[in-house]
């Protein structure tokens, strides 16, 4: 199997993750990114990213 291949089956996105927010709040989130040319899954996704990375002591 290719490395490009591999790398993608590992970046793969097999989980959901449901959180409960105000419905203003999420609407304005949505909205925003909508005008900033991007989606809220990517932004949660990056978000969760970096929170690891700034977070992860243990290397887990």
């Amino acid at each position: 199997m290719s490395e490009e291949k591999k790398s993608k089956k590992k970046g793969k996105k097999d989980s959901q993750l449901v959180i409960r927010i105000n419905g203003e709040d999420r609407d304005r989130f949505v909205s925003l990114c909508d005008e900033l040319d991007t989606s809220a899954a990517r932004e949660i996704r990056r978000f969760i990213k970096e929170f690891i990375a700034a977070n992860n002591e243990g290397g887990h």
